[in-house]
Parts: structure tokens; C-alpha cells; sequence
């Protein structure tokens, strides 16, 4: 399986890359009605790729709006949160499938933490979210989180860089210490628009502390008016942005590995969708990405999904359909995307 590539230097490889891109942006403009463009030369992968990820923390504005203190506080879950993971985890399992986590330094100064120990013993991956849930893009320290504000104190004299840094060291060594666990990828705690691509300094930095893949891009997608049902157009746009979410290779020779829209958080939470309309749109993302042989990688939060979907629709949504196209799509994790990228 192949994908796009932002090394411009060897034209033997870019070349297929390119190929493929025209035809995710084909398949895009199909999706929005726009004149199609050839891609003749490349054909779609035999399977899709689908992965399920979950960010362990805690999200404002649940279980009720209003809640903002877990700014402060994003890695000390609750136990709703934690048990929503856990039986998310099984029910993926059941399916033949795993989910790749994404954990918190903090979350491993909880008092009982054994149930992600049995997570990663069960085949989860579980990658790297950073200690604090910093911003990696923050250029002083009070954009890198709420905690530095009421307490500077805990990264004084210390430079952005290097809190960053010692943010992403600290959650390695809590991971390992607490659990036994080796991380298994990073994540950026938000999603950028343009992922990386701006920012060669922090490709380094991750490949220096021995990342070889980042997940930081998600796609630009309208919402609609916050709390109204998402109109077609702004459906078939999410599904359209999915083309501009594939994987993809930076110069420095780190893989990306988009999430895919639409999260949980954006959709619910920012845009306030009736939950219908957000498994709707989770259906036409999963066709389109069957359809053309592309990566999905579904980004939740079991802190948002244990409120706006306590019967785990999502989920099963995801790993019914993918059964029932098992000779075009298959579950992954995204350590199994990045071997594909690097082919």
C-alpha cells in the first residue's frame, strides 16, 4: 500500500504518491460536485485501512456543560471515563480488532491504574499524549496549558522547547514505570490543520526521542451553526476532507498519520450535532474510505462517547461495517499504517 510522500527529490517514488493524491482529490471533488479530475494512472489500495483511536483524557464541557476545570486537569479520568475505555476496548476486541490508545503522563499519578496495564496486555497499543495535554504549537508558556497559568511554578525557568520536551520524556518514563508499558506512537494533543508541516523543529525533536510517526494533522471541515443538524453540504464536505487526511511522509522523514474527521469532540461538542447526524456522516466517511481503499482513523474521547454515546453506536457502527466489507476493509492500528507508509 502506498501514499503520499512530501520528499520531492526522488521522482521515482513521488510519482505514484502523486498519482494517488489526484485521485483522493478526485474523489473529493466527486463528493462536492466539482469537475473531476483524471487519475487514471493510479488504482486504490485492495483494503481499506481502519483504525479506532482513543485519547485518554478528560473534555470540558463534560459530563455536563459548563465543566471547564479539567483544563486544569485533562489526565486525572474519572471512573465513568475509564470504564467507558475498558468495555469500548473489549467490544473492538470482540470484533477482531484493538483500539490504539492515547495516554497522559498524569493519568499514571491516578491511584489505580491497573486497568490500562491489562489494556496493553490485551494487544492495545498505547501511545504517547503528552504529560500536561500541552499545546506543541504554543510560543510562550502560558499557551502551552491551563495548569502553567495558576501554577507557573512547575516549568519555571524552563523555555517552551524544553518543557515540551520533558513533557513528551516524562509520559515515556510514567508509562513504563507505572504500567510497563513501551508507547507505542505520538499524538498532539489537538489536531492542526496543516499537521506539522510548519514546525521542522518538532519533527526532529519527536524523531530524536525515537518517534517514528506523529498523528497532529486533522482536516478543516465546516460544522454548520452550532446545536442544527448539519446540512448535506456540510456533510459531503467532512467526507470530501477526508482526501486532504491521508498519510504521508514530511522531509524529515517522520510519517504522519491524520485523524480523520469527524471527531466526537468537534462534532459534538463544538457543533453540538443531534447524534443521528454524526453517525450518519461517521457512515459516509467509512463508504467513501471503503470505496477508495484510504485510511479512516476515528478519533474519540471515551470522556466525550460515555455521554453522547452510552451504547457504544459509534463503535459498533465502525467495526459492523468493516466486517461486512472484510475483503475491502480491515481493522488496523496505527502502528500497522505507518509500516503501510513507509513501504
Amino acid at each position: 500500500m502506498r501514499f503520499s510522500s512530501s520528499r520531492r527529490s526522488d521522482r521515482k517514488t513521488s510519482e505514484p504518491a502523486l498519482s494517488r493524491r489526484r485521485l483522493l482529490q478526485a474523489a473529493a471533488g466527486a463528493a462536492l460536485g466539482l469537475p473531476a479530475v483524471s487519475a487514471h494512472r493510479a488504482a486504490p489500495p485492495r483494503k481499506a485501512l481502519v483504525v479506532i483511536s482513543m485519547d485518554l483524557e478528560m473534555s470540558r464541557h463534560y459530563p455536563r456543560r459548563g465543566m471547564r476545570e479539567w483544563d486544569y486537569a485533562k489526565g486525572l479520568l474519572d471512573a465513568a471515563t475509564i470504564r467507558y475505555a475498558v468495555e469500548a476496548a473489549q467490544r473492538v476486541k470482540e470484533h477482531g480488532g484493538v483500539i490504539h490508545f492515547f495516554a497522559l503522563g498524569r493519568t499514571m499519578e491516578l491511584p489505580q491504574v491497573e486497568w490500562l496495564r491489562r489494556l496493553a496486555q490485551a494487544g492495545h497499543p498505547v501511545g504517547n499524549h503528552t504529560y500536561d495535554h500541552v499545546n506543541l504549537k504554543a510560543r510562550s508558556v502560558p499557551e502551552l496549558q491551563y495548569r502553567f497559568r495558576r501554577a507557573p511554578w512547575l516549568v519555571a525557568g524552563q523555555s517552551v522547547s524544553q518543557i515540551i520536551r520533558r513533557n513528551i520524556q516524562m509520559t515515556n518514563e510514567a508509562l513504563r514505570t507505572r504500567c510497563g508499558i513501551r508507547v507505542r506512537g505520538f499524538r498532539t494533543p489537538g489536531g492542526f490543520s496543516d499537521g506539522l508541516r510548519d514546525r521542522p523543529d518538532l519533527q526532529k525533536m519527536l524523531l530524536e526521542l525515537g518517534f517514528r510517526w506523529v498523528s497532529s494533522l486533522y482536516p478543516r471541515h465546516p460544522l454548520g451553526p452550532p446545536g442544527q443538524r448539519p446540512t448535506e453540504h456540510v456533510l459531503q464536505a467532512v467526507v470530501a476532507a477526508l482526501a486532504q487526511g491521508q498519510p504521508f511522509v514530511y522531509p524529515s522523514g517522520l510519517v504522519e498519520l491524520p485523524m480523520s474527521p469527524p471527531s466526537d469532540v468537534v462534532a459534538m461538542r463544538s457543533g453540538r450535532w443531534p447524534w443521528e447526524a454524526f453517525l450518519e456522516c461517521l457512515r459516509r466517511c467509512l463508504e467513501w474510505t471503503i470505496t477508495h481503499g484510504a485510511v479512516f482513523d476515528f478519533l474519540c474521547h471515551p470522556s466525550c462517547l460515555v455521554v453522547e454515546d452510552p451504547k457504544f453506536q459509534a463503535i459498533e457502527l465502525i467495526c459492523r461495517m468493516v466486517k461486512r466489507r472484510a475483503d475491502r476493509a480491515r481493522l488496523v492500528d496505527l502502528d500497522t499504517v505507518a509500516q503501510a507508509v513507509q513501504r
